[in-house]
Formats: C-alpha cells, structure tokens, sequence
C-alpha cells in the first residue's frame, strides 16, 4: 500500500500545484519502497522537487498579494530545514533517520499542508483572477 493515496489529497485547482502534489505523492510512495542502495539519490529528488515546487508557490503568492505570504513562506523555510538536516543524516549513510521521516512525517504533513495553507493560497488567486477579469 502506498504511503500516500493520490485521490486522499484535494485538488487545488491550481494546475501548476496539482501537478507538482502528483510527483510529490509518486516520490514518497517511491522512497516508501526503495532499497537502502536507492533511497539516497530518490530521497535527494525528493527535496530538490520539494524546493522547486515551493519556490513556485513562493513566486505565485508574490503575485497575487496573498495575504498569509509570510505564514506560508515560513512554513516552506521550516519544512526545507527538516529536509536540509535529514538529508545530512543520509548523507553520512543513516537510512533509518530518512525512512522514518519519510513514513512518519511527510504524509501527514503534506495532507494538512494541502488542505490548509495550499487551498487558502488556490482560492485567493482564483478570487483575484476572477477580479482581474471583471476590471
């Protein structure tokens, strides 16, 4: 069974973000079932995934004068840290450390992350874009 079950998490309705949710959702799962050997380089794509895809939020909230920008910026910084500090442990060969970030964390973070912070993002700039269309 796969950590993550694509059809568990909401669509935002932002294609951009749903797109990047689907490849994070299919690395997870990956990592779920990696070989020791594997799980470096997979977990690896996972982060730097993860930095893309919030560097592209990251941009869209600036554009849209979302107002929770700082929130939500701050909980990027704070999930890229974790990141940053298990990859380290990886680095020095302690799988361990990364598989249970992977299994313990990550699918309960992201959930919540999606439903809350990413949906609040996705309504407002389809709110602002639908105000930009009116002007």
């Amino acid at each position: 069974m796969s950590l993550i079950q694509q059809n568990s998490i909401p669509l935002t309705g932002q294609a951009l973000i749903d797109t990047d949710h689907g490849e994070f959702i299919a690395l997870v799962n990956q990592l779920d079932s990696a070989s020791n050997a594997e799980f470096p380089a997979l977990f690896k794509q996972l982060y730097q995934h993860t930095e893309r895809h919030f560097d592209s939020e990251n941009r869209l909230m600036e554009e849209s004068g979302f107002p929770a920008e700082s929130e939500h910026k701050g909980e990027h910084q704070r999930v890229l840290s974790e990141f940053k500090q298990f990859q380290t442990r990886i680095d020095k060969g302690l799988i361990p450390f990364g598989r249970a970030f992977v299994k313990e964390r990550l699918p309960q973070w992201f959930a919540l992350h999606v439903a809350t912070m990413d949906a609040a993002l996705a309504a407002h700039v389809k709110l602002n874009s639908a105000a930009l269309k009116l002007d």
